[in-house]
């Protein structure tokens, strides 16, 4: 299973619980990312470094390769795990990383996007709350609202099989719900 979706969304907390409950291990790709990342070149340093010559978003946009690298690499090196994506793994300014993205995901039957609400505002006000509760930041960066820039991203949702809305539902039994949608979807797969 891969969990995709914005910061905050909830995608880690629900995976080691969905991985715990249905035995298999958890990989967060933010703990193994810079690995993959430096087989082509990048390093978060580089990444720094980038940041202060051209800006946030301007790194961002340099780093996409990586980020697509990295995602066919962990689904590779990981093909029985539940596997936490960070926004910015499924959020590309450059069609052929998103190309690659698509292609990387594409045999992975269970890929969730996890989303406080089916309303975009609400799903924004959700996230940043929990990122300033969290991480102590508001993610608004060089007049960028990075939240509502990847909630607002259609390619989490496109490469997902389903959407899952959180918003009120304790980890608990949102982890319950995405293992009972996981039997469900592997079900429809043998059929």
């Amino acid at each position: 299973m891969i969990l995709v979706g914005p910061l905050a969304a909830g995608k880690s907390t629900l995976g080691a619980l969905v991985a715990e409950r249905i035995g298999l291990p958890f990989v967060d790709i933010d703990d193994i990312a810079w690995t993959y990342c430096a087989e082509v070149g990048w390093s978060l340093d580089r990444l720094l470094e980038r940041d202060d010559a051209v800006g946030w978003a301007g790194a961002e946009c340099e780093w996409e390769p990586a980020r697509a690298h990295a995602v066919q690499r962990v689904v590779e090196e990981h093909p029985e795990a539940v596997i936490a994506f960070g926004a910015g793994y499924t959020s590309f300014t450059g069609p052929e990383h998103a190309d690659r993205v698509r292609r990387a995901l594409a045999p992975v039957p269970d890929v969730v996007h996890l989303l406080p609400s089916p309303d975009p505002e609400r799903s924004v006000t959700v996230l940043r709350e929990r990122a300033i509760a969290s991480r102590g930041k508001d993610w608004i960066i060089e007049g960028h609202d990075w939240i509502a820039r990847w909630v607002a991203d259609p390619l989490a949702g496109e490469l997902a099989a389903t959407t899952v809305f959180t918003d009120g539902v304790g980890p608990a039994e949102s982890a319950d719900q995405l293992v009972r949608l996981r039997e469900r979807l592997l079900s429809e797969l043998a059929a």
